[in-house]
């Protein structure tokens, strides 16, 4: 969803009270063996106070667990990836944009700008990326690459501009093709105590930290459904069931936090069974900041949270370099629950999403190998479910994904300069697989150089470093296993007995001399053996 500007933390404060946090934090720890083995304990606990129908995280949790997020890919190119890349490279789930029907805007500049889609103006799935029938073929072949698939479901609100839909639906605010009528709506003044301002006809919000008016009063002017109600929950619970139906997995749950939990709960109550026999994931899009009711605490209930939180912790640490006051990836020997985020079995984390590169609060694609290098550390590091964005360059906050005139979006072609495939990046699409393989692993083995060098071990199952230094490093490392020639899987790939990159050997006493490029990682884990001794 897009959030008003005026939603987003100082970057620069941010950092430096992180980093002072981290600081205090890790003095306080007796030592990083502590800190690793409660990390640890944190991430192997299912929660016991998941709502009836709700999985917080899925049954294989730290297996096959990384969902890639193809955020506005077309729904042919995600069933491609899906086949080509996700399958092979060991992704447990894809998210994917609202299907539904939407807001088509064919003015004025920017024509057709990304956030349409999260207006909905009907539950029909002729949308920006494509057909019903195109959907249901994306999620059939998903699945048999062995990728889920989870939709990003926009439940709390209509569009609130607009009298045409992609699918043809003529409109009015408040009036939606049969589907709802005014009566379905919040209304200021019975309902949202926030009168009219300039430029709007209908009550918004003005004060974010205040629960009425945050649950029942018009996000940028968007309808908000009455979802107290029954016939509301009853029809946002067909639309999330018809997916479900057609194998979706479970859903991203778009502007949660201006929904109440009880209506939450209500709604999920509703949900049928996957066709994997379980109740679906649900991640839930609770921005921090907010008071008491308005806490991602508050929504631990109800499903997962998007972890906000990891991501702000992770750019002060890697933005450092370029962006001081900042702190050191060094820091990161004390990340997770113990440096203030959520627990480590309710959080979907990530580096970026659509919103937080955009409002420059997380790292994004322009910064480049840091960027990466970030997403690479996610991926081995034992903290929540990881999500890896892949997305569309971007010069104004606003632009629509590569699109033909009518603003359907149009097949992902990587390596051209519009598409940022990071999931297919030689480190990270590898790094998927080295979580696989070291799984609840706890981290042991750390190492850092007191600059912006540091190295682990999951276990005696993987090791990686991470250099986010201007130089390569040259060390010994104790990686924690044993004896023999690994594939260095960041710059080549294990196949057929060989590696197609340098390879990194490890003597009797599980150490290795190891060159780490500059802003660059080196990673390997026990499938990874070119050679035993």
């Amino acid at each position: 969803m897009r959030y008003p500007h005026r939603l987003t933390t100082s970057a620069a404060t941010r950092s430096r009270s992180a980093s002072r946090r981290r600081r205090l934090i890790g003095a306080l720890l007796a030592s990083a063996t502590v800190a690793a083995a409660s990390l640890t304990a944190f991430a192997m606990t299912e929660s016991a106070h998941a709502a009836p129908g709700v999985a917080s995280r899925p049954d294989d949790a730290h297996s096959h667990d990384v969902i890639a997020n193809l955020w506005e890919w077309n729904w042919n190119s995600v069933a491609r990836e899906c086949t080509a890349v996700l399958g092979p490279k060991g992704y447990g789930g894809v998210q994917v944009a609202p299907p539904q029907d939407s807001l088509s805007r064919s003015g004025p500049s920017p024509v057709h700008p990304w956030w349409e889609v999260y207006q909905p103006v009907s539950y029909h799935l002729t949308s920006r990326m494509g057909t019903e029938a195109q959907f249901k073929t994306m999620v059939s072949t998903c699945r048999h690459a062995g990728v889920k698939v989870y939709v990003d479901a926009v439940i709390n609100h209509m569009t609130g501009q607009g009298d045409v839909s992609y699918g043809g639906v003529h409109y009015t605010k408040y009036s939606y093709a049969g589907l709802y009528s005014p009566a379905n709506f919040h209304k200021y003044p019975t309902d949202c105590p926030v009168p009219p301002g300039p430029g709007s006809q209908n009550g918004e919000i003005k004060d974010f930290n205040n629960y009425r008016q945050v649950t029942t009063c018009e996000l940028v002017s968007l309808s908000d459904l009455r979802t107290e109600t029954t016939y509301v929950r009853d029809t946002i619970a067909a639309y999330l069931n018809k997916l479900i139906g057609y194998g979706v997995s479970g859903f991203r749950v778009d502007a949660a936090k201006h929904i109440p939990v009880e209506d939450l709960a209500a709604i999920e109550a509703r949900l049928h069974r996957t066709v994997d026999g379980t109740r679906p994931y649900v991640a839930l899009e609770v921005f921090p900041g907010g008071p008491g009711k308005l806490s991602p605490f508050a929504f631990q209930g109800q499903g997962s949270l998007l972890g906000f939180d990891y991501a702000y912790q992770i750019h002060d640490a890697f933005k450092s370099y370029t962006d001081p006051p900042g702190g050191s990836i060094t820091d990161l020997e004390v990340f997770g629950t113990q440096s203030g985020l959520l627990p480590s079995n309710k959080e979907l984390v990530f580096v970026e999403n659509h919103d937080t590169e955009r409002n420059g609060s997380t790292l994004s694609y322009k910064d480049g190998a840091t960027n990466t290098i970030a997403t690479e550390f996610m991926l081995a590091w034992p903290h929540g479910r990881p999500a890896v964005y892949a997305s569309f360059a971007w010069t104004n906050s606003d632009d629509s994904p590569p699109s033909n005139p009518q603003g359907f979006i149009t097949d992902t072609t990587c390596g051209n300069g519009q598409w940022i495939c990071t999931d297919r990046v030689n480190g990270v699409a590898n790094m998927v697989g080295w979580h696989n393989v070291v799984g609840d692993a706890p981290v042991a083995n750390w190492y850092d150089d007191s600059v912006n060098l540091i190295a682990f071990s999951r276990g005696h199952r993987g090791w990686i470093a991470v250099n986010h230094e201007a130089t390569a490093q040259t060390h010994t490392f104790t990686t924690g296993l044993p004896h023999g020639t690994y594939c260095d899987i960041i710059h080549g790939t294990a196949a057929h007995g060989g590696c197609t990159g340098p390879t990194v050997t490890v003597n009797s006493h599980g150490k290795a001399t190891v060159t780490v490029p500059a802003q660059d990682a080196v990673a390997f884990d026990a499938g990874d053996l070119v050679r035993g001794h």
